[in-house]
């Protein structure tokens, strides 16, 4: 039997449809049931007629990672756990939210993993936890980079670092386990969450761009990528899932050309966003209301980072699928979204 945390989110809900094709029952758990025709809408998306029946395979439980009692009951007689919930968040506020979330409830899950003598945990760490200290920005970050905690660190790098120093606990103490980082990852799913909330910023209109650059990746090869790392006898090891490294300009180009709108074409400046994340932050406490930019997302819109994919594709000889083909699908999946 194979356990899921996360599985109503854009990994999680990918991950569901590949294991499932393979037959494979799983039991998934969420806390909020209305996710959960997000992922109906992702199985009919992908599976066609075969989405009904693959879908009648998962057991849905609802239940708090951070509840261990509750974790238990429902981990019990399981072999294999692949664990993908997480907070994602660079507002301020959220910080210790994030540290509950992912740190906390790591830590639950290697304790249950350890407790229960769980075959193998897949944990789906980020880039985020991958450090690039004394790198050039020309240079590609490996799974090697020294993590460093600077001023300018997001809250949700720190909790995705100690995330993963749970995972490390964990195999010292005789875990056998597999940590996956993706970069940012494009998807068929909500364009009001994470990382696809670009797509709708793009759809209403964005004439700006920023200069920066980092990594990204498909969703489909993310969950594939976790299920062969399971299915081999490699452990304790991370790996990088990187598709591309890519300017932000020439993704929202290619977001823009395939949603049928203009291509943002003024750059902004480093000035320009600093006022953009204060008035947002300004209006958002008169409107009681998160703010759309904040400090940390706004500092990221400049960086420039770049990341390596060649310890995967050498392990278990895996081919990327192109960016302009997940952003193809994304658009795919939401005008099917909205057929339906």
């Amino acid at each position: 039997m194979i356990f899921i945390t996360g599985g109503t989110g854009l990994i999680g809900s990918h991950l569901l449809v590949e294991l499932t094709k393979e037959n494979n029952h799983i039991t998934a758990i969420y806390r909020d049931s209305k996710k959960i025709k997000t992922v109906r809408q992702v199985f009919d998306f992908y599976l066609g007629k075969e989405s009904e029946r693959c879908f009648s395979l998962i057991k849905w439980v609802v239940c708090d990672i951070l509840n261990s009692v509750e974790l238990e009951e429902a981990m019990k007689n399981h072999s294999v756990v692949y664990h993908c919930a997480a907070t994602v968040s660079f507002k301020r506020k959220d910080y210790t939210k994030m540290m509950r979330t992912n740190r906390t409830g790591t830590e639950h899950i290697v304790n249950l993993c350890l407790d229960l003598n769980v075959e193998k945990l897949c944990y789906v760490s980020s880039t985020a936890a991958v450090g690039n200290k004394d790198i050039p920005s020309d240079v590609e970050i490996t799974e090697k980079g020294v993590w460093e905690k600077t001023d300018e660190t997001s809250g949700y790098s720190i909790s995705k670092y100690s995330a993963e120093k749970e995972v490390w606990r964990g195999i010292e103490e005789g875990l056998n386990a597999v940590i996956v980082n993706p970069s940012v990852v494009i998807g068929a799913g909500d364009w009001n969450e994470s990382s696809l909330v670009i797509f709708r910023t793009i759809e209403n209109g964005l004439k700006f761009y920023s200069p920066g650059a980092n990594a990204f990746v498909d969703a489909r090869d993310v969950a594939k990528i976790m299920i062969e790392l399971v299915q081999t006898d490699i452990t304790n090891e991370r790996f990088l899932c990187i598709g591309e490294n890519l300017s932000f300009q020439s993704l929202f180009i290619a977001i823009a050309d395939h949603l049928g709108k203009k291509r943002p074409k003024h750059k902004v400046s480093p000035l320009l966003m600093g006022i953009a994340w204060r008035l947002a932050t300004f209006w958002a406490a008169i409107t009681l209301r998160s703010p759309a930019i904040t400090k940390s997302s706004a500092r990221s819109a400049f960086n420039v980072s770049k990341f390596s994919n060649r310890k995967i594709k050498e392990a278990i000889k895996f081919e990327f699928t192109p960016i302009e083909k997940a952003v193809e699908n994304a658009v795919a999946y939401r005008n099917f979204e909205r057929r339906s």
